[in-house]
């Protein structure tokens, strides 16, 4: 004897969705998981990390080479117009154009580099691609390539917080002996 359940489709059967609705969720779930996973991956910090360890001397060299120069700088931003000032008291033989690399502590995406154009002796100007906020690592080499970091002849660094201040000073990592 048949009855009206049994000669209706299986889309309107009781049991069909009983037993397949917890595997559609399951994966509707599981692609929304890995849509999110690699859209907010961590980024890669150093591929080489043995590489970069033996680097660590000509980094070290490089601030030994701004040391013996005596090169300091002062750094200061204008994030109502976005641009950037540098003033390095010093007369060093400074190039004409600088290059600032912002490097953000956790997003590599927001990096920025911006070329520092000499307006007068000692004193440098150049623009942000946007205004940022929070924490920012400054590096301040006379390359114009960041690929040629490892290369250039000195290194400043400095570390910025835009929530307490927008002026910094740029000096080498090690202290004079």
């Amino acid at each position: 004897m048949k009855t009206e359940q049994d000669t209706q489709p299986f889309y309107r059967q009781f049991w069909f969705w009983f037993v397949f609705t917890p595997l559609i969720v399951v994966v509707c779930v599981s692609l929304t998981m890995v849509t999110v996973a690699f859209r907010h991956a961590d980024d890669v910090v150093i591929d080489n990390y043995y590489k970069e360890g033996r680097m660590i001397n000509q980094t070290m060299e490089q601030d030994r080479r701004a040391l013996e120069l005596d090169l300091t700088a002062q750094l200061r931003f204008d994030r109502t117009t976005g641009e950037v000032f540098l003033q390095i008291p010093q007369q060093a033989s400074v190039p004409a154009q600088l290059l600032l690399l912002l490097d953000h502590p956790f997003e590599a995406d927001l990096d920025q580099q911006v070329v520092l154009q000499q307006t007068s002796s000692g004193h440098y100007r150049g623009s942000l691609e946007f205004n940022p906020r929070n924490n920012w690592y400054l590096s301040l080499l006379p390359v114009l390539d960041k690929h040629q970091r490892k290369a250039a002849e000195w290194l400043l660094s400095g570390e910025i917080n835009f929530a307490v201040g927008d002026e910094t000073r740029l000096q080498p990592r090690i202290a004079k002996e």
